[in-house]
C-alpha cells in the first residue's frame, strides 16, 4: 500500500523531528512537497521556512544536519514525523530539543550544548534569533525584552530616533560615532522585523531582487502599482 499526501489540500504539513535514539522531540518544522521529495532523495532533512519563505536543510549553515531514518505519516495523512541522527543541538539556541522552557513552572530545563555564535556566519542572523528568543524574558533584566512589552509604537519610535541620530553622527563625519550609531539602528530595525516576524532573509531576497537595476527604474516601477 502506497500512503499518498494531499499536496493540494494541505501544501505545508508540520513535521515533528524526533531523536532516533532517546526518543526525545527535537523540533517541529514545516514542509512542503519539495522539502519532502529532498529529504526523501538525499536521506538529510529538508523543510520549508515560513518566515523566510524558501526551502531549507537542517544544518546548511550551522552543520547540525540530521541523517533521517525514519519517516512516518499520521492518521490524517497532514503531519510527518521524522525520526533522525541529529548532529550537534537541533535548537538554534544552542539546545539539544527546541521544547526546554516548562510552562507549568516558568523554568528552562536545558543547557545549550553549543554556543549559538558559533551555529551562524552572519551576525544578522544570529542577532535576529536572538532578539526572537528575547521575546518573552523578563522586561526588567532585558531590554529587547522591555521593548516588545511596550509594544509597536514604543519600537517605531527607537527605530526613528536611532535614524536620526545615525544621520546626526554622518553629518558630523564622526566614524566613530557612525558605525555606533549604525549598529544601534540595524539592531532596532531588527527588533521591528521580529515584531512582525518578517525574515532578514527576506530583506536580503528583496535586495537580491533589486541589484542590477536602477533605482531611478525601481522606484518607478513601484509608483505604478
Amino acid at each position: 500500500m502506497e500512503f499518498r499526501i494531499d499536496w493540494q489540500k494541505h501544501p505545508l504539513i508540520p513535521a515533528i523531528v524526533q531523536d532516533s535514539e532517546s526518543g526525545e522531540v527535537l523540533m517541529l518544522a514545516y514542509m512542503n512537497e519539495e522539502a519532502l521529495a529532498k529529504t526523501l532523495k538525499t536521506g538529510l532533512a529538508h523543510y520549508y521556512s515560513r518566515s523566510r519563505q524558501k526551502l531549507w536543510q537542517k544544518g546548511e549553515s550551522s552543520g547540525n544536519i540530521q541523517e533521517v531514518e525514519e519517516i512516518k505519516l499520521d492518521c490524517d495523512s497532514d503531519t510527518i514525523l521524522l525520526k533522525v541522527r541529529q548532529k550537534g543541538p537541533a535548537c538554534h539556541t544552542g539546545r539539544k530539543s527546541c521544547f526546554y522552557k516548562d510552562l507549568t513552572s516558568g523554568q528552562i530545563t536545558s543547557k545549550p550544548i553549543q554556543d549559538p555564535a558559533t551555529m551562524y556566519e552572519d551576525i544578522v542572523d544570529l542577532l535576529y534569533h536572538t532578539i526572537q528568543e528575547k521575546k518573552d524574558a523578563d522586561p526588567t533584566k532585558s531590554w529587547t525584552a522591555k521593548l516588545f512589552s511596550k509594544g509597536e509604537n514604543t519600537i517605531l519610535k527607537k527605530v526613528a530616533e536611532e535614524a536620526a541620530e545615525f544621520c546626526f553622527a554622518v553629518k558630523d563625519n564622526n566614524k566613530e560615532e557612525i558605525i555606533y550609531e549604525c549598529a544601534d539602528l540595524v539592531y532596532h530595525t531588527l527588533v521591528a522585523l521580529a515584531f512582525s516576524d518578517v525574515s532578514p532573509e527576506l530583506v536580503r531576497s528583496e535586495l537580491k531582487r533589486r541589484f542590477g537595476t536602477s533605482g531611478i527604474e525601481e522606484k518607478a516601477s513601484r509608483d505604478k502599482k
